[in-house]
């Protein structure tokens, strides 16, 4: 593992200690703590996705607002992450983790006590800033107190693995939680979690900080996060009023427009932005941010569907459910193990078309589902075809996002696969999650029946499925028109840093 993909895996280019320096010798007690934090950022993604429909029932959510669950999350998390890393390096690496930790607690514990959507939505958010906070603040953690490379890479491969390991457990937790106590318990679950972290990482973590300069780009980080915020906003608009052109969508969709084009001219322009944007304008780099966030955008409303496919067309238990996607993140992480195998070989281009090609082959097949297909013969194959596209796609995604990029940029850049990824999620669930709306409304008054009913219900999962098909093979597109492989990067490097990449990966899809 090179030093540069060491660095640019915590986002703190240039501010760990020299490989010669003395290990710490507690840096293994501090890496499981480390893990454990991650574990629950984990198994939040997942355990959320299972006790959705039961938190929807329970606090009387309707169809149109079930998607801010997913994209209040989603948004902050993403809007916020890279402030979040420039914090970590400035306030104190170890300070911003136990922040994140009390806060993530803090913020679970009022969305397990939620008596309404609003609190349930605010908790949510709040859950995605302090993750904001601990995610980029752990990944630091571990450049910084691994200086020597071996160490770091055994390190960072085992954040990857616990990252891989914990989307399934999440999976059946959250059905475990929700069948046999409550959906609440699936968010109350994070305050003991978070509880063993901060007791072991306060007297064990070592603190540690960057020099030089430590401005931030306040201005940019509002203009992005409001920008996008607005853009959900007006998809949910178009969701309640049954309506693409109504005076509130078309105030959401000014809005955003507005914001985010000031946010471009605005990194532009000063000194110190958020995004530089000469790290998106190369050709590697911008296909990589693109494609990922597109992907998000097409894959997150699948699991968001499928949940509720399972748990209300076919019946399924939360358990039942849960286990039913096991075969997906065991697909995506063997196929992330191989993919990290031959990148050297074949290069990010070939690896990535392909695993894009049958991704979209995977999403194209759910467009056929029935309220009585077959779980075996009709959905097990279409989930193992686009777990083992995403696990071809994920691995080099991670690597060309790095490539050709300086010292000084290297740790946005590495976020900003996360933060695509985050806010494609956040778009896609938004958008999808209104076709679906109109569809069934559609579907009702065309067929002269109710708009639930399991008939309706399907058609709107066929259409959503339908768009997230379009998405993936447009994400494909990018891929083929815009990855090149870099002469410049050594086997080597690109091997260890997929092998890295890859299983953190499963963490944002699940």
């Amino acid at each position: 593992m090179s030093e540069n993909t060491a660095v640019t895996r915590a986002g703190t280019p240039g501010a760990h200690p020299p490989d010669h320096a003395q290990p710490d010798p507690r840096r293994w007690l501090a890496l499981v703590i480390i893990l454990i934090a991650q574990l629950m950022v984990v198994l939040d993604a997942t355990i959320v996705n299972i006790a959705m429909p039961s938190a929807q029932k329970a606090l009387h959510i309707d169809d149109a607002n079930r998607q801010w669950i997913l994209t209040a999350y989603t948004l902050a998390f993403g809007g916020l992450l890279l402030l979040g890393g420039r914090l970590a390096d400035y306030v104190g690496r170890k300070r911003i983790f136990l922040i994140g930790l009390v806060g993530f607690a803090g913020a679970s514990a009022l969305g397990g006590a939620a008596q309404n959507e609003a609190m349930l939505f605010a908790a949510r958010a709040l859950q995605g800033a302090f993750g904001a906070l601990l995610a980029p603040a752990a990944l630091s953690l571990i450049t910084v107190t691994f200086t020597d490379v071996k160490d770091r890479a055994k390190a960072f491969g085992m954040f990857g693995a616990i990252s891989g390991v914990g989307a399934a457990i999440g999976l059946l937790l959250g059905g475990v939680l929700t069948q046999y106590t409550s959906w609440r318990w699936c968010l109350f679950v994070n305050i003991f979690i978070a509880a063993i972290a901060i007791a072991l990482a306060v007297p064990i973590v070592k603190e540690s900080k960057a020099e030089g300069n430590t401005r931030y780009d306040v201005p940019g980080t509002l203009l992005s996060s409001i920008g996008i915020g607005a853009l959900v906003y007006g998809f949910t608009e178009a969701a309640k009023q049954n309506s693409w052109t109504s005076t509130g969508v078309l105030v959401s969709f000014s809005i955003a427009a507005v914001l985010l084009v000031g946010f471009v001219l605005l990194e532009s322009r000063i000194a110190n932005p958020l995004l530089p944007l000469r790290v998106v304008w190369h050709r590697n780099r911008g296909g990589s941010f693109l494609t990922s966030i597109i992907i998000g955008a097409g894959l997150m409303g699948m699991f968001l569907f499928m949940t509720y496919y399972f748990q209300q067309i076919q019946h399924y238990s939360p358990l039942r459910s849960g286990v039913s996607y096991l075969p997906f993140s065991g697909a995506l992480i063997v196929t992330a193990g191989v993919s990290s195998a031959l990148l050297p070989r074949l290069g990010p281009r070939v690896i990535m078309t392909t695993g894009g090609l049958l991704a979209t082959g995977g999403m194209t097949w759910l467009t056929q589902l029935r309220a009585d297909s077959s779980y075996a013969t009709m959905i097990l194959p279409a989930l193992i075809m686009l777990a083992v596209g995403m696990g071809c796609v994920f691995v080099p995604l991670g690597n060309t996002s790095l490539t050709g990029v300086a010292n000084h940029d290297a740790g946005v850049a590495s976020a900003m696969v996360n933060t695509t990824q985050q806010v494609g999620g956040s778009l896609g669930v938004a958008l999808l999650n209104t076709v679906f709306t109109t569809t069934i409304l559609s579907y009702g008054t065309n067929h002269h029946t109710s708009p639930f009913s399991p008939a309706a219900q399907v058609h709107g999962y066929n259409v959503a499925f339908t768009i997230s098909a379009i998405l993936l093979g447009l994400s494909t597109l990018v891929t083929f028109a815009l990855i090149r492989k870099d002469p410049a990067q050594s086997v080597e490097g690109e091997a260890t840093g997929a092998g890295v990449e890859a299983p953190a990966a499963v963490v944002h899809v699940g």
